[in-house]
């Protein structure tokens, strides 16, 4: 984590107000079940949710790279947890290592993304993922060989998925970044987790 302490405090659901909760899209209950928890709200949630207009501006988009995007769950996880590596952000790795278990990442997969393409891990197309994110967090732009390798492996609407999902990843690392959002309980701490 790059900040111990928050820069802007989470606010706990039960002081939101009548805009947070409309800017949320759905009852509290229906949120906590859909996390699989009946007493959490993520600290991102909490924090981001201060500002209901961008809240409920960014929630779609963000729904879309995390639930609709055409890429395999376990494809578009090796993307969000190699973004989230290559911004330190503690917090979106760290939820992304609970979520990526869940869509077939194993653990040593998921130490192996801090070592990139290069790692043993990987299968020809999952190198290309890991390449194209790369070279979209370091110039903003895929090159010609990896964007072709990407086109041996994946459909124009997987390579489109797999722009955007860097692209919301690296924004939102931005914001948990500068923000200071804790950890939530039970999320493990992304350094201590690979390793170093």
């Amino acid at each position: 984590m790059r900040l111990n302490t928050p820069r802007i405090p989470p606010v706990e659901p039960e002081n939101w107000t009548e805009e947070q909760i409309q800017a949320l899209g759905m009852d509290i209950k229906d949120l906590q079940a859909s996390i699989g928890s009946p007493d959490k709200v993520f600290n991102i949630v909490k924090t981001l949710i201060r500002y209901p207009a961008l809240f409920k501006a960014w929630l779609g988009f963000a729904n879309h790279v995390l639930f609709d995007s055409s890429l395999t769950p376990r494809d578009r996880e090796i993307v969000i947890l190699r973004i989230g590596w290559l911004c330190q952000s503690g917090y979106e790795f760290g939820q992304h290592i609970i979520i990526g278990r869940d869509a077939g990442l194993n653990d040593a997969e998921m130490k192996a993304i801090a070592a990139g393409a290069d790692a043993a891990n990987w299968s020809a197309a999952e190198q290309t993922l890991l390449k194209a994110t790369d070279e979209l967090h370091a110039d903003a732009f895929i090159g010609n060989a990896t964007f072709s390798q990407l086109q041996e492996h994946f459909e124009e609407q997987q390579i489109l998925d797999l722009i955007f999902a860097v692209g919301q990843y690296n924004m939102v690392s931005m914001a948990l970044n500068s923000t200071g959002v804790q950890l939530d309980e039970g999320i493990p701490e992304y350094k201590a987790f690979v390793g170093e």
